[in-house]
């Protein structure tokens, strides 16, 4: 039985989110409380396996209410309020005190019962239940730490890079890596915190990433990246150049495909195919990546729930490209990494802490010893 507990200061919102939560199986409200404060102490008491919690509350509000969590009683939050359409920013910032994910409950009760929004809501809490909550502790120090010595050293910025296995025995030659492709979902914002900023300025290939968000959040999600990140970070626009030190993330609600123009690895950014699970999604941005890179594609499949990614990289891997997947134990859900490790896909599964490096060693950049 999951275990929830409900902080929101509006009575109607508490009422109707414990009311989704006691009408599904498996799930069960312990408690709730009206601001941070009261969020905090019975977080600690009752130990519940998952959190909502809103944003604008009385005494203490959501944010600072997360920040206290972590630190004395760590576990999964999901940011659930009406600020999270207008508020980005104030989104990100929570995820950043270690909230793992977030939904829009809309502006009234109302919304919050449509079909599609309780759905999310279920399976969200459902997944979060099952993630690692060890994995939210000490999330602000880490993200915001500089990134690693790498950064300093002397590596020539190159259109391409030599592939080479973290083994560290040589590759084929002749062949080199093109660009990065990076897919996530769930737990997504810290873990990307985690690789992004650790990569130094001379990383030689062009980065492009679809996190799973809605419009309102991908921006700030990638001016976040890019104050912590020797790299440029930028939300993905049509006809872009991806080119070494750029780092371009998908926009809400619109793919992210890769093109060549004239030579030049080029961004799109098609509101099409409309029917796919996610908009964007990592297959189809894995997918253009093979099309227009063949085997000189390196992706990584990081935490998320679902298995959006699993058909993209088959493309990669059909075509000679390398796919890593981030480890079980460091996933805050273990979804996507899993089909794509189980499916025989991945060359390597590795820890969150190890990708930049190994970003690193394949593209030819010496990583962090």
């Amino acid at each position: 039985m999951i275990q929830i507990l409900v902080v929101d200061d509006s009575l109607v919102m508490r009422k109707a989110i414990s009311g989704i939560f006691e009408r599904t199986d498996g799930m069960t409200v312990v408690d709730t409380a009206t601001n941070g404060e009261e969020g905090v102490e019975k977080a600690r008491r009752l130990e519940p396996d998952v959190i909502t919690m809103d944003v604008e509350m009385p005494k203490m509000n959501g944010i600072e209410a997360v920040r206290r969590i972590m630190d004395a009683s760590p576990r999964p939050i999901l940011m659930l309020s009406s600020l999270t359409e207008k508020g980005a920013e104030v989104t990100i910032e929570a995820m950043q005190a270690g909230a793992a994910d977030f939904l829009s409950k809309g502006a009234s009760s109302a919304t919050l019962r449509a079909d599609d929004v309780e759905k999310k809501l279920v399976d969200k809490v459902q997944a979060l239940a099952q993630s690692n909550a060890r994995l939210f502790q000490d999330t602000e120090s880490s993200a915001s730490a500089p990134a690693s010595s790498t950064s300093a050293r002397e590596t020539p910025s190159t259109s391409s890079a030599s592939k080479a296995p973290s083994s560290g025995t040589s590759a084929p030659s002749g062949e080199s890596y093109e660009l990065a492709v990076i897919g996530v979902s769930t737990g997504g914002p810290m873990a990307l915190q985690h690789v992004i900023p650790a990569l130094p300025a001379a990383f030689p290939l062009p980065v492009a990433i679809v996190q799973h968000m809605p419009p309102q959040f991908t921006r700030s999600l990638a001016d976040r990246l890019d104050s912590l990140s020797e790299l440029a970070v930028a939300e993905a626009e049509e006809g872009m150049l991806l080119e070494p030190g750029r780092v371009v993330v998908a926009a809400g609600d619109r793919h992210l495909t890769v093109e060549r123009r004239e030579g030049t690895l080029t961004v799109c950014t098609p509101a099409e195919p409309a029917g796919d699970t996610h908009r964007p999604s990592v297959n189809v941005l894995f997918q253009s990546a093979a099309a227009a890179c063949r085997e000189n594609v390196l992706a990584l499949v990081m935490t998320g729930m679902g298995k959006d990614g699993l058909e993209g990289a088959r493309h990669i891997k059909d075509d000679g490209g390398t796919i890593y997947a981030q480890d079980e134990d460091t996933s805050v859900v273990y979804g996507m990494p899993r089909v794509v490790t189980e499916a025989g896909l991945v060359d390597e599964s590795l820890p969150l802490d190890g990708l930049p490096d190994a970003m690193q060693r394949a593209a030819g950049t010496p990583a962090h010893p």
